[in-house]
């Protein structure tokens, strides 16, 4: 059952796996639509990877909770006709095999638009459904690589560094979604169903942001920079007696707020340091004066210190620690799920909350694989 939300009533027919397709059309069962997930007899390749509990992988049950699943040969006449049913019903479909495959089934974009006219079609790959490299396999990591983004992560000198979560993936099924809902009104306000071609390579470029422009205007490369800001200073890690402290001071009020928190407020009249673009261009100096304060005492300290001045700053957690923040607790950003298999989980919550739907604390779980299969057939009249 889908929880309440804006895109409830919409039927969305999800043949994606493993992560940028589901993690797009979890999302979309996030704000309301039902989708139901067709897999190949075999189950989705992301049914195989761990962590593993009680048998279940619950890598597949973060990002298709609230789903449906029917198993379905594409290539035979029964699971053929029964695809063409669920297709009569649904507003659109969401994909994301390797360009030529929908092709080859005899349900590419063409043939699927001649047929279901209302049907809006969209489509995740490596490289997109045109150029080049539109026919080549990808996955995240691939990417990553080549879409430059690896080439900026990390610290200088440092060996090549993935970012640490599957950003290709995430970004391609994000930008997926948004096109999708764009689509939704489109055709809401002219009848016309879309494509939505969305590229992870093209995601991994637009995610470049001002790396992009420090190329084309300045003709430098960017490299990696570790754990500051490449155009705003300071605004990065510096360490403190016990650890490191994020401070991302944005403007030359803040560096003033900063400078006199920290019981130095000669840095904010020395003449390197009297505006931004100056001290991004005395960086390292200004570093060490910041850190020679910051060692007298622990992060906790200097967090509260920095608070109470207004300087935005925070402790870098890891994993746990995020997860144990109050505020992570008070969004309601780690909801329970109760699957069949592996019995509790505490999954990522929805980070979108909307003023007019509820963001219950529990979710329904994955699906098991074609565990919807007698209902759906008994909706179409099968």
């Amino acid at each position: 059952m889908a929880q309440p939300g804006p895109l409830s009533g919409i039927t969305i027919v999800d043949l994606s796996r493993i992560l940028a397709g589901p993690y797009c059309t979890l999302l979309l069962a996030e704000l309301g639509a039902r989708v139901i997930k067709v897999e190949p007899p075999e189950g989705d390749d992301a049914r195989h990877y761990g962590p593993f509990k009680g048998g279940a992988s619950t890598y597949f049950a973060s990002v298709n909770r609230g789903k449906e699943s029917i198993a379905l040969d594409l290539k035979s006449e029964d699971g053929r006709a029964i695809f063409e049913r669920l297709l009569d019903k649904a507003d659109a479909l969401v994909e994301n095999f390797r360009p030529g495959t929908m092709e080859r089934l005899g349900y590419g974009w063409d043939s699927l638009h001649a047929r279901y006219p209302g049907l809006i079609y969209a489509a995740t790959s490596g490289f997109g459904h045109s150029g080049p490299y539109s026919h080549y396999p990808s996955y995240d990591m691939v990417v990553q690589g080549l879409g430059g983004i690896m080439s900026i992560t990390g610290h200088p000198g440092s060996p090549p560094t993935r970012i640490g979560t599957s950003v290709g993936d995430l970004a391609g099924g994000l930008y997926t979604a948004i096109a999708l809902n764009a689509a939704l009104v489109h055709r809401e306000r002219t009848g016309e169903a879309t494509k939505v071609d969305v590229a992870l390579f093209d995601c991994q470029l637009a995610l470049l942001e001002n790396a992009i422009m420090r190329y084309t205007v300045t003709g430098q490369i960017p490299g990696p920079l570790g754990a500051r800001h490449p155009s705003i200073t300071p605004f990065e890690a510096f360490a403190t007696a016990d650890g490191h402290l994020i401070i991302a001071a944005g403007n030359d009020g803040l560096f003033v707020k900063l400078a006199e928190a920290l019981g130095r407020p000669d840095l904010a009249a020395d003449p390197r340091y009297r505006t931004n673009q100056l001290r991004n261009d005395h960086q390292e100096p200004l570093r060490a004066e910041i850190e020679g304060v910051l060692r007298d005492a622990g992060t906790a300290h200097w967090v509260a210190v920095l608070e109470q001045a207004g300087v935005p700053c925070g402790a870098i957690n890891n994993v746990a620690e995020a997860l144990a923040h109050p505020q992570t607790a008070a969004r309601n950003m780690l909801v329970a799920v109760e699957d069949p298999a592996a019995g509790r989980l505490e999954l990522a919550g929805n980070p979108m909350k909307l003023s007019g739907f509820a963001d219950p604390p529990t979710r329904p779980p994955a699906p098991g694989l074609d565990a919807d299969r007698d209902h759906i057939l008994r909706e179409l009249g099968l």
